[in-house]
């Protein structure tokens, strides 16, 4: 099965914003890996091909982090 790989750029703070960050997308099914970086304020998700941009999109912001911009496969989304 394909994959999607998808980046985000996330106002994060402390550790506790990257920890929340990383808590919603270990509960997401059809994640196969993701890297959050505070230092660099992003987030790399790759997924299973039926996990949208949308669906994790939403997961991320339900932290209430806000999320700055976003990618799919290298192309600019909206965030």
């Amino acid at each position: 099965m394909a994959e999607h790989t998808y980046r985000f750029n996330v106002t994060m703070t402390c550790d506790g914003c990257s920890g929340a960050v990383e808590r919603v997308l270990k509960k997401l099914e059809g994640i196969e890996s993701f890297d959050v970086s505070l230092n660099i304020q992003t987030t790399n998700v790759v997924t299973e091909a039926n996990v949208d941009y949308a669906t994790v999109l939403e997961k991320i912001k339900k932290t209430d982090k806000k999320v700055n911009s976003g990618g799919v496969d290298g192309v600019a989304q909206a965030a």
